[in-house]
């Protein structure tokens, strides 16, 4: 794929200032001035679909997401990013099964199986929640950042039924 032009990237950049200012609205007139052949590039579809989540449209991203796998399918955005439009769309079942695959291509991405404990633990499969999720935290171990998923998880309502079970959780 091409590279964004001067022009389109202080397009691009405009629209994540909008977003960090949960601007939907400023942010899609940004996108809409990048170059129509440039409509397609994965960071632009990147925007896109994190518009159409700031927005709810969880349907439109999910089709933004599966766009941007079928052009970067060695890139986990477009493979945690569909299931998670899915999971909003409450097709939590449909979520878990696109990102199975995905834990054997990105094995050392904390996201997959910490979205994957999520949606387990949505569908009521707790056990199987809880080796995701001790597989996110090995993998937290691995980056220093075990802190920050913990209190990610016990924040997360997806989490709530393992609030309790933190102590059976292995590190």
């Amino acid at each position: 794929m091409n590279e964004l032009e001067p022009h389109d990237l202080m397009h691009l950049n405009a629209a994540d200032g909008w977003l960090g200012l949960d601007n939907a609205i400023e942010a899609d007139k940004e996108l809409n001035q990048i170059t129509r052949t440039m409509q397609h590039h994965p960071e632009v579809l990147a925007r896109r679909f994190n518009l159409l989540g700031q927005s709810e449209c969880w349907h439109n991203a999910e089709k933004i997401a599966d766009e941007i796998l079928e052009l970067e399918p060695e890139s986990p955005f477009g493979w945690i990013n569909r299931s998670y439009a899915l999971h909003e769309q409450k097709l939590t079942g449909t979520a878990r099964l696109k990102l199975l695959p995905a834990v054997e291509l990105f094995p050392d991405d904390i996201t997959i199986r910490y979205n994957l404990a999520c949606y387990e633990c949505v569908l009521g499969n707790l056990s199987q929640a809880k080796l995701h999720l001790a597989e996110t935290f090995n993998l937290a171990l691995k980056q220093d950042s075990t802190d920050e998923w913990k209190r990610q998880m016990l924040a997360d309502e997806d989490l709530k039924p393992l609030w309790g079970m933190w102590d059976e959780v292995e590190l």
